[in-house]
Order: C-alpha cells, then structure tokens, then sequence
C-alpha cells in the first residue's frame, strides 16, 4: 500500500483545516487506500529557515525527519487554509527547504475557508509553487467552504456520504498518479 504523507499546515491557535487532514487520514485507514500519515506543521514548530535543507552545515533532527518522510511518501496531500488569498508562512517554509525531495512527486491539495469559496484563491499561488520546484501536481482539488460546519473537532464530516464521494473522486486521481509514477520508476 502506498505511504501518503499528509500535511496540515496552519499552525494558528484554534486552527480548523486540521480537522480536514483527519478526515482524509480516517478515510484512507477506512478504505485501506494506503498508509496515511499526518506531518503536521504544528507540532513541528520549525523556525524560518534561511537556507535550503541540502545547503545547511547541521540541520535539526526534526528538519532531517521531515524531509525523510516526504522523500518515503509516495504520494503527499497538502491541506491548507487560505490566508488572504495566500497559504501560511508555516506551509511556505517546509517547501521552500527542500527542492529534491519534491521531484516528481504526486501532491494533491486541498483548500480550506471559513467562507463559502472553500480556499479558491489559495490553489493559484500553491500550484505554481509546487510546479516551479517540480513536484507533480495532480490535476483534482478538493476545496472545503464552512470548514466548522462541514467537519467537528476530530475530522468528521456532517455529510459524510456527500463529503466521501467528493473525497474519493480526489484520493482517486492521487493513487492513479502514486501508482503511474510507480511504473514508471
């Protein structure tokens, strides 16, 4: 089965997109679609870096880590709310530390907002970055409008027929491109 590395990136007190990589991590264990794991931002609590990681003379330890697992993943789903029609500084300083890491690497993202757009505006801004370093972004997004209201504490969806149905279409384009890049070595 295949690793999926899932960040949650806000790292803001009383955050609510967290409550998305829960619901994608229980959906995957669910359906035994692979191996989810969640990287979250938060608990991390990386300083800004000023350098990429292969350029730093001592990376930390948890820095070492976190790249070790975006490498091991075969497939990453980011999960990020949309600050201003931006994404957080958080998510902007563990992608611009690695660069080799990324390569090719099939990366779904899903956007989150209190409002009713559900992060449109954030998808922009992140796609291109993640082109720009050459990670493989599937062509599916999974936007979450009302995030409070259409997930609890814990991940769970008020609809989850609806919410699944949408969320599988999504977790579907991932694990064709996991598996594409798999084959193709």
């Amino acid at each position: 089965m295949p690793n999926i590395a899932i960040i949650s990136s806000s790292v803001r007190t009383g955050r609510a997109s967290h409550r998305v990589a829960l619901y994608f991590k229980k959906l995957m264990e669910e359906r035994k679609l692979g191996t989810p794991e969640i990287l979250d931002l938060n608990e991390y609590q990386f300083p800004v870096f000023n350098e990429r990681l292969r350029l730093q003379p001592e990376p930390s330890k948890k820095l070492l880590e976190f790249a070790a697992k975006i490498k091991a993943a075969d497939g990453v789903i980011i999960v990020t709310p949309e600050y201003n029609g931006g994404y957080p500084a958080a998510l902007k300083n563990v992608v611009d530390v690695l660069y080799d890491e990324w390569r090719r690497k099939p990366l779904a993202i899903s956007t989150v907002s209190d409002g009713i757009f559900g992060g449109s505006q954030v998808i922009t801004s992140l796609q291109f970055t993640m082109w720009k370093i050459r990670a493989w972004v599937v062509p599916a997004m999974f936007p979450v409008p009302k995030v409070k209201e259409t997930f609890d504490e814990e991940g769970n969806p008020a609809d989850k027929a609806g919410v699944d149905k949408r969320a599988t279409a999504f977790l579907d384009e991932l694990m064709w491109c996991v598996e594409a890049k798999s084959r193709m070595g």
